[in-house]
């Protein structure tokens, strides 16, 4: 494998995991239906149904950016698949026998073939929903990065080739064109049967937000943009700029009338492209930030197992009060007061903080420092990244 890396830590890109997975948990709070009342209900799912897609977004162009910042020249295409799939397969495993032993409890089908897709992660490739939506819907993603991993040796070497001058020009590239996947969904797919209440199919938003080959840009686009920082090519922006960025281009989406499609990756794709660099060149450069305070650190470090076990605790956690459908017609739990609602997710989050605590603990990081270890010191691809800050980068997920 090409060498193309740093000997920095990350601190504040650690740190900013474990925000974008409560991104994730808001939607997915905002979808459980604790609220009796509609307007608040509404309101939340308003602001919060899309929270989600930029969660994922963030760590799937993550993923490319860590994995380019941290390859080592010593290692090997097998050493390298090896640790990624001790990384996402145990606590995937975990967490899918508890999702069947909760489907069983519940009284609750378990499909076939879909639940042995999702158990050999291979499920994101059929647009089918019932594949998705199954024993821990939120695995799929994982299927979207087993992807990434298989890919990752033949890429980094085509990556690490381009010129440092073209580096830009190949991130805005990689960019216009998952602008344009929206618009090729709209142009090549049914809009018809409409999913849910939106006036647009599962299949145009398998297309834009699952498929894994379209989820790929990004993955890309973080390894182009590890490149810049690394080849001394970045532009020097700040953080607060491209987060701002950021709250104004997911803000700009719940106010303006526009098609859906753009909410799962085109719309935040540029302010989070910068926001990441920005990031990384920050830590690289010892600015201290309260994303790089330990507390932080910590919450990131559990992000993993904090995004495969929310999902659970919200849904069955929910259902241990009642049987109620949600606002999508899944089974779910009771509806409760404001205040009420508010307490339960809440609670649920305190629980799933705690619960990933353990699975990190038990699981994930007792297999990663056992058998998950690369060979080799890194070295920088310049002087843009200080050696004297030598330690591990955050672990892709």
């Amino acid at each position: 494998m090409a060498p193309s890396n740093a000997t920095s830590r990350l601190p504040s890109l650690t740190g900013m995991r474990f925000l974008a997975a409560l991104l994730v948990f808001s939607v997915h709070g905002a979808a459980a239906g604790v609220f009796k009342d509609q307007g608040v209900a509404a309101d939340y799912y308003r602001w919060f149904g899309n929270a989600g897609a930029v969660g994922v977004s963030f760590f799937f162009m993550l993923s490319g950016f860590v994995l380019t910042w941290s390859v080592r020249p010593a290692d090997t295409v097998r050493g390298f698949w090896r640790r990624r799939l001790l990384k996402i397969f145990p606590n995937h495993l975990v967490t899918f026998v508890a999702a069947i032993v909760l489907l069983t409890v519940t009284s609750t089908a378990v499909a076939f073939p879909e639940t042995l897709a999702n158990l050999f992660l291979v499920h994101a490739w059929v647009p089918d929903s019932g594949y998705v939506e199954t024993a821990n819907t939120v695995s799929w993603s994982l299927s979207v990065e087993l992807l990434f991993y298989l890919s990752f040796p033949l890429l980094i070497k085509g990556v690490s080739r381009i010129a440092p001058a073209v580096l830009w020009y190949a991130a805005g590239g990689v960019v216009l064109v998952i602008m344009l996947m929206p618009l090729i969904a709209q142009m090549l797919l049914p809009d018809t049967p409409g999913f849910m209440f939106m006036k647009i199919s599962w299949t145009q938003i398998w297309f834009v937000y699952v498929f894994p080959v379209a989820r790929l840009l990004e993955f890309v686009l973080g390894m182009l943009l590890a490149r810049i920082v690394l080849s001394g090519r970045w532009i020097g922006l700040g953080v607060i700029p491209p987060a701002l960025l950021t709250i104004a281009a997911y803000v700009g989406a719940v106010l303006i009338d526009h098609n859906p499609l753009y909410n799962y990756v085109a719309i935040t794709v540029v302010p989070l492209a910068l926001l990441i660099p920005a990031a990384a060149a920050s830590d690289a450069e010892g600015r201290a930030s309260l994303l790089s305070k330990r507390p932080m650190v910590w919450l990131g470090e559990i992000s993993f197992a904090f995004y495969c076990v929310h999902y659970l605790i919200l849904i069955y956690g929910h259902r241990l009060f009642g049987s109620d459908p949600n606002i999508f017609g899944k089974p779910s739990g009771p509806a409760w007061s404001t205040p009420g609602g508010l307490l339960f997710l809440a609670a649920a989050l305190v629980v799933s903080v705690l619960a990933a605590w353990a699975l990190y603990a038990i699981v994930e990081r007792p297999v990663m420092r056992r058998w998950g270890r690369p060979p080799g010191p890194r070295r920088t691809e310049q002087a843009a990244v200080r050696p004297e800050r030598a330690a591990e980068a955050p672990a892709a997920h």
